[in-house]
């Protein structure tokens, strides 16, 4: 059984990895040692599967930030249409949603998984649950199996390893990828999580506006650069001008913080600090924000600040606001003074925020990190270390922002690695 080809893990990489080689009529077992396959792809894109997006090539690249040009020989042969012409085939019927992001119709996660699993069976893909593997058998550099944590030993002259990442453990990414590719000589590049909510020092500000979500504002976060200048952080990828944000009762979450969470977790790691302004108006400028808060502070003159900022931001935002102005309650708008209406406009224009660090690797939504993209052959996602082997999905030191970019990725990787194993393996390589 040299050649029956071996996929370790059932998620989005490893079924469409299996599935290919088997339709080239290569002998695939696929391993997974959860109970069922697919359980990252049933909690994706909130349990609705976020299967791609329709973002055009150049632009789609743009999302991996400098590693996106890894992916671009992988996205000439397997990319967008041909995933959708793929799981059309099986039944999943797809939509194009806001920001270019494409969804099954039905809106269940389930189905695109279930597709995966049909195309992997219709070409005779043996799926072993509960099969958790211990290590992959490397002699003289050339894959002879896998041994299994039962001790039992399933024998394959080439390994597909797909496990995931270390984020949502829950699902079965628990890391173990990183260690088998590792042990066999590969260089794992730091692990970190990424697309996860960010914690802040002002703890007691952020559990006062815990829950409050704020559409249409815009996110600057600023370091500092080796001698002490502040600016602006550079994101690896498109950030939005504006969008959606969320307080939480630890600091902060929603579209616009994830997308920059994996360049803020980074730059915290390398021990630069890093703070964030948000601007609760940005379709006006400061002077626009100074006048209409004149206008209505002369028309409202009995007013509380904290009632009249209740027409512009959240009631829970506008007692914080209110109380971070130094104004107090008794004091009508009318007799504020003009300092401290300029202190109102800096919070409403410019509301900092100390980053203090993230939630845990395994909270975020991907991880950031892996095998060295340089000891992979983009082409093929061979091994250049071992003979036999390859490396498919969220395993490899690539990430993306949100948007479908991440399982476009595994589909890809897996599509391509499953093509040559199997041609490899019937010698019509």
């Amino acid at each position: 059984m040299a050649e029956r080809i071996a996929v370790i893990g059932a998620g989005a990489a490893g079924l469409m990895a299996a599935g290919r080689a088997a339709e080239l009529g290569a002998d695939v077992v696929l391993l997974e040692k959860m109970n069922e396959a697919g359980k990252k792809i049933l909690v994706s894109g909130k349990s609705r599967c976020n299967i791609t997006n329709a973002a055009p090539l150049n632009q789609f690249l743009s999302h991996y930030g400098r590693n996106g040009r890894f992916l671009m020989n992988a996205f000439h042969r397997f990319f967008r249409d041909e995933l959708l012409e793929l799981l059309a085939r099986y039944g999943v019927d797809t939509q194009t949603e806001r920001g270019g992001r494409i969804f099954p119709v039905s809106g269940q996660a389930s189905d695109v998984r279930d597709a995966l699993l049909r195309y992997g069976a219709d070409h005779g893909v043996d799926v072993r649950y509960r099969s958790e593997v211990r290590e992959i058998a490397v002699e003289k550099r050339l894959v002879k199996g896998i041994q299994l944590a039962n001790a039992s030993r399933v024998t394959a002259g080439t390994v597909i390893l797909a496990t995931g990442g270390a984020s949502w453990p829950d699902t079965g990414s628990t890391g173990q990828g990183y260690l088998m590719a590792q042990s066999l000589g590969h260089t794992i590049q730091p692990l970190r999580p990424a697309l996860v909510p960010l914690t802040v020092t002002e703890r007691s500000i952020a559990k006062a506006l815990q829950g409050v979500s704020l559409r249409n504002v815009r996110c600057t976060f600023w370091t500092e650069n080796a001698k002490g200048k502040v600016r602006e952080l550079r994101m690896p990828y498109p950030m939005p001008d504006t969008g959606e944000m969320l307080f939480t009762h630890f600091g902060v979450s929603g579209p616009l913080i994830l997308t920059a969470s994996g360049a803020v977790v980074e730059t915290l790691r390398k021990g630069r600090p890093v703070t964030l302004s948000i601007d609760l108006k940005p379709g006006m400028s400061e002077e626009a924000v100074h006048n209409r808060l004149q206008r209505e502070f002369e028309a409202h003159s009995h007013q509380q600040l904290r009632t009249l900022l209740q027409g512009w931001v959240p009631a829970s935002l506008a007692d914080v606001l209110a109380d971070l102005s130094g104004v107090e309650d008794d004091r009508h708008v009318h007799r504020i003074r003009v300092e401290e209406r300029e202190k109102i406009v800096a919070l409403i224009k410019n509301f900092r925020w100390t980053i203090s660090g993230s939630l845990p690797l395994a909270a975020g939504m991907v991880t950031a990190g892996g095998v060295a993209l340089n000891e992979v052959d983009p082409v093929s996602f061979a091994s250049k270390k071992v003979a036999g082997l390859y490396l498919v999905g969220e395993v490899l030191d690539l990430v993306a922002d949100t948007g479908g970019f991440n399982l476009q990725a595994a589909f890809s990787s897996g599509y391509l690695a499953g093509s040559d194993a199997a041609l490899a393996r019937s010698g019509r390589h």
